[in-house]
């Protein structure tokens, strides 16, 4: 009886080993990590700064609170557009932004964000996961210590907010707007002066005339940040940013020190915000706009064709002169290009087929 209670309480000891041998990497990511994110964006902006919260939180969540991120808008940490140094320096662990502010650093940077008369939304995404884009901004990133992750689309951006009217390409030259990425070089091409400013500043600069005018994103911050009160006509449609892609950038030295399902959880958390956004702008800015429109009386104005048609040669030209900047440059802009020629002509017999014959007309009054 003594011999059987022994081996009895060995098989015991010995499975009870076994388990904390299988179970060694949940032991070994037991260890809490508190990380930093700084964003470009304002305290409380919707979706912009929310999917920040959003997706901190869900992390935490995922990681059973072992992984905590907390959040700093920009300014209280870092001044927003130093966010992307800031990450790649280690003094924090995780930025958000749009990949145009870091023009300066590396052009290839922009074609990550927007391409004037580019693709849209739905195209980057595939062009990130269908194609090699993801592939490109991770090798782009490389050189500066960062990790990228697409951060979801604001679909089709508005052309902006003017204090006069744009009948002619002349109507550009002398304009002071706020206006970042290749879209601001298109402008300056056209005689304009672009002028970038992060989202906090540019009411107060628009509504003092230190500026003419000023694209920020569509309706719903467009109405929240009163644009309307400082700014008579609102163009569209935004074809200088026809999709633009946010994106959340981490540290590669921190990420990769984590536990390889600490890396998975950051990795899917960033999928699911990069689909919560666009949702979310598509959900909100309808409402947002009709209330421009019935409510603050805002003047809704189409660009003219002719406008268009003169921007768009501008902005060949630009994009080539920014691609041919460097060797990275190139490769990128010739694959998003590539791409695009691959779902360009799909989208025109599908997407676009379907909104101009078949999708029911709406009025944009009331």
């Amino acid at each position: 009886m003594k011999r059987r209670d022994f081996l009895k309480k060995t098989s015991v000891g010995a499975a009870a080993v076994a388990a904390t041998a299988v179970s060694a990497p949940a032991v070994m990511a037991a260890k809490t990590y508190r990380w930093k994110m700084v964003t470009t964006w304002q305290p409380g902006l919707p979706i912009l700064q929310e999917g920040c919260e959003r997706l901190a939180k869900r992390v935490g969540e995922l990681t059973g609170g072992k992984l905590q991120i907390r959040v700093f808008a920009g300014g209280e940490l870092v001044p927003p557009l130093e966010s992307f140094q800031a990450v790649s320096d280690g003094t924090a662990e995780v930025g958000s932004g749009v990949s145009y502010y870091w023009a300066g650093q590396q052009p290839a940077t922009q074609w990550f964000a927007a391409v004037p008369f580019g693709m849209n939304g739905q195209g980057m995404s595939a062009w990130f996961h269908g194609g090699d884009g993801l592939r490109l901004w991770e090798e782009v990133y490389a050189p500066f210590n960062l990790i990228p992750r697409p951060g979801g689309s604001t679909g089709v951006q508005m052309g902006g907010w003017f204090n006069k009217k744009m009948d002619t390409i002349n109507d550009y030259k002398g304009l002071k707007m706020r206006i970042p990425g290749l879209g601001g070089k298109v402008v300056a091409r056209a005689g304009g002066i672009p002028v970038l400013l992060p989202g906090a500043e540019i009411f107060t600069s628009l509504e003092r005339g230190v500026i003419d005018a000023t694209e920020w994103v569509g309706p719903l911050h467009d109405l929240r940040m009163g644009f309307y009160q400082a700014a008579k006509y609102y163009y569209y449609p935004g074809w200088h940013e026809p999709g633009t892609y946010l994106e959340y950038f981490f540290n590669k030295k921190k990420y990769k020190s984590l536990p390889k399902e600490y890396q998975h959880i950051i990795d899917a958390v960033c999928k699911e915000t990069e689909h919560w956004s666009l949702a979310q702008f598509d959900a909100r800015n309808g409402a947002a706009l009709q209330t421009l429109i019935n409510e603050k009386k805002v003047q809704l104005i189409r660009f003219p064709a002719t406008v268009l048609d003169e921007l768009r040669k501008l902005a060949a030209d630009t994009v080539e002169e920014e691609a041919n900047k460097n060797p990275l440059a190139r490769k990128v802009a010739d694959s998003f290009k590539t791409f695009q020629m691959i779902v360009g002509p799909w989208h025109s017999v599908s997407e676009q087929a379907y909104y101009d014959r078949v999708q029911p007309k709406f009025s944009l009054k009331g």
